[in-house]
């Protein structure tokens, strides 16, 4: 069985070789998404379609008679939430895959987010660094999962990088 985290001790992020695949991260705290939350997301992106920001539009055109929060915002939340626990001490982030909305979230409703490692290994072109692959799942309050993607990370590994190598704000591709 996994190990279940739900701090990282005080700590922001890890290194590579602090996470062991099959363990399970628990996000905390949740988030209630708010209607002025859904608006100014959808505003800020352009992404200001009725299905998000026209109460009257949901009301009688939409089969839940409500408006649908912006898939974008949710994946950006739980992206967020991930990060004290899998990212903090990203030196990149290498790609997201496999990126699925299953049931929409509602104004009022609440976010939680959770993460499994799937996989980590060396970096093969960057000595000292590894890459971390991980799924993160959100659920809402009735622990209906209503978001999930797979993303890797580029992290240091706890040996650190060799002397003389600088820290860089991108990577190269890995494969």
């Amino acid at each position: 069985m996994a190990k279940v985290h739900s701090a990282r001790d005080g700590r922001f992020g890890g290194y590579l070789d602090d996470y062991r695949t099959g363990d399970v991260f628990e996000h905390w705290p949740g988030k209630t998404i708010t209607e002025a939350d859904n608006h100014l997301f959808c505003l800020l992106t352009m992404a200001a379609s009725p299905l998000h920001i026209d109460r009257r539009f949901a009301e009688t055109e939409m089969a839940e008679g409500r408006n649908i929060v912006v898939g974008t915002y949710i994946y950006s939340l739980l992206l967020g939430m991930s990060v004290p626990d899998i990212s903090g001490r990203a030196i990149a982030n290498l790609g997201v895959s496999e990126l699925r909305h299953i049931k929409p979230l509602f104004h009022g409703d609440t976010l939680y987010g959770q993460t499994e490692i799937l996989e980590t290994r060396p970096s093969a072109s960057r000595p000292g660094e590894g890459i971390l692959t991980v799924r993160t799942d959100g659920f809402n309050q009735d622990r209906a999962k209503v978001c999930t993607f797979i993303r890797a990370v580029l992290l240091p590994m706890r040996a650190g990088r060799p002397a003389g190598r600088a820290r860089t704000a991108s990577a190269a591709a890995e494969t």
